[in-house]
């Protein structure tokens, strides 16, 4: 893995035990398959995609022993662009995207309630991708970088943020499963 893959890890790591609250800027990385990822670092000279995939294949085994509960908030269109190849995901082809949504399926059926995802209207509301390592650190992505903040009034500002995002969600992580099948469904 990358130093900044080792760095994430060791984010997780340090605040076992607690919740982690997790915005993602597309799909949640935690839940990505190998195809998809290599599709995403293809156009990236510098990035190699065999480093992503171990990177997240160990976030997800770490997530799968924690005790720690893991949140997730993203918009819907999120998902609805990619379910379709739209946006983002334009050139992402069929059967990926297919595969992709019954991982999600298999994952979130498997993982809940320790694993919850929000979908919100971002015609509502709008976050940054960001994570909170429970009470010691939030952290803010900027695309290159990353703002990590240590100290209790900042990550409790980006809590507060985030729970907004669970109380405005349109999805409450109970009905994503139905929302991940019904995508499905349509694709065929």
């Amino acid at each position: 893995a990358t130093g900044l893959d080792d760095q994430i890890f060791d984010w997780h790591r340090e605040a076992e035990g607690y919740k982690i609250r997790h915005v993602p800027a597309t799909l949640p990385d935690i839940l990505k398959t190998d195809a998809v990822l290599q599709w995403e670092y293809a156009p990236i000279t510098h990035r190699r995609p065999d480093k992503a995939i171990a990177a997240t294949a160990t976030r997800l085994d770490w997530l799968r022993l924690t005790e720690s509960d893991y949140e997730m908030a993203m918009a819907s269109h999120e998902l609805e662009c990619f379910a379709r190849g739209e946006g983002y995901y334009a050139g992402l082809d069929r059967d990926t995207r297919a595969a992709q949504l019954d991982w999600m399926i298999e994952i979130y059926d498997r993982l809940y309630p320790g694993l919850r995802l929000f979908l919100f209207d971002a015609r509502v509301v709008y976050s940054s991708p960001i994570t909170v390592f429970g009470p010691k650190i939030a952290v803010i992505y900027m695309g290159r970088h990353y703002i990590a903040f240590r100290d209790r009034d900042r990550v409790r500002a980006v809590t507060r943020h985030f729970d907004w995002l669970v109380r405005e969600a349109s999805v409450e992580g109970h009905g994503v499963l139905e929302v991940l099948r019904r995508l499905r469904a349509e694709l065929g």
